[in-house]
């Protein structure tokens, strides 16, 4: 199979695992089936309200869903049985050095579900630990291989670069390219990057093109939104999509969130929450594909505000 992924994808994700079941519920592990079952009917929540953008108008070859085996493996199977781009991750929740989920049986629970992506969340700086990062490649390597030698996935790399001392929104850009080149020195071969919003065009555009360096023309990217507020995802969503290679978005938190928590505290039904995030999700691909149509103005000289910590992809 060709590398790369070169179609418009905007992703409803709602992999969150720890984060989640601490955050929303407030719950610590080892949770009882009770508690994972609640987890879970709160994911069927979100992804009901997917289906229903779907049947709103959203294109189904358009669209697709990022959850969790742990408390989404129902939704995986219905939406690969109806033909929806399926992706699960393989890392384990919340750790600072990527490490498979499921050690050395990852590749069984991979192939479990026909996913159309194997999704990886990687906390990788350039100028960090050097050991810790060259651990990391080596899993990572194995499992790109694997991937492109023995599965009919692809591969979808969430990269978050944490900032070293002084390096301030460095980060987010340069960084960020020095991050891409060394992982695909090192055999890391993605078809789809995910990455952080950025504020500027050209930031975008090197993105893209390091993306699709020395012969990866089909590969590409997405945004993510990092759990920000309305109107800085908005902000990000126009600038990715007026770039050539940027293919869409992963939008997780700034969709469910708030409807997650309106339903759950009782103050609205359950149809309405699922209304909500349909609502959100399909404002959100609305948007991209307007902006995708008509560039927005390149505030490149715009000056970017703090990024603020948030959960894990």
């Amino acid at each position: 199979m060709p590398r790369g992924y070169d179609r418009p994808l905007y992703i409803q994700p709602f992999d969150h695992r720890g984060s989640f079941q601490t955050k929303m519920f407030g719950w610590q592990s080892p949770l009882s089936d009770a508690q994972t079952a609640e987890i879970a009917a709160a994911k069927r929540v979100i992804y009901d309200g997917f289906l229903t953008a779907l049947a709103g108008g959203v294109l189904k070859e358009k669209a697709g869903i990022l959850v969790d085996e742990q408390f989404g493996a129902a939704i995986l199977r219905d939406a690969a049985s109806n033909n929806v781009v399926t992706a699960c991750p393989a890392e384990k929740s919340g750790q600072e050095e990527f490490d498979f989920e499921y050690g050395e049986d990852f590749a069984r629970h991979i192939e479990a579900f026909d996913l159309t992506f194997c999704k990886v969340l990687v906390r990788y700086n350039p100028q960090g630990n050097r050991a810790l990062n060259e651990r990391q490649a080596a899993r990572l390597k194995r499992l790109s291989d694997y991937l492109a030698d023995k599965s009919r996935s692809r591969f979808m790399f969430e990269l978050l670069v944490p900032p070293e001392k002084a390096q301030l929104d460095k980060v987010k850009g340069e960084e960020g390219l020095y991050a891409i080149h060394e992982l695909q020195d090192a055999g890391v071969e993605p078809d789809l990057w995910k990455i952080e919003g950025l504020d500027r065009r050209d930031d975008c555009e090197e993105i893209v093109a390091a993306a699709r360096a020395a012969g990866r023309e089909r590969v590409s990217c997405i945004v993510l939104g990092r759990g920000e507020d309305d109107q800085k995802v908005r902000s990000w969503l126009s600038v990715a999509a007026s770039v050539p290679g940027f293919i869409g978005f992963a939008v997780g938190r700034t969709t469910f969130w708030d409807p997650l928590v309106a339903w759950r505290s009782k103050k609205a039904t359950r149809e309405q929450a699922v209304a909500e995030v349909a609502g959100r999700y399909r404002e959100f691909v609305d948007l991209f594909e307007r902006a995708d149509l008509h560039p927005p103005f390149d505030r490149s000289n715009r000056v970017r505000p703090e990024h603020r910590s948030s959960m894990e992809g």
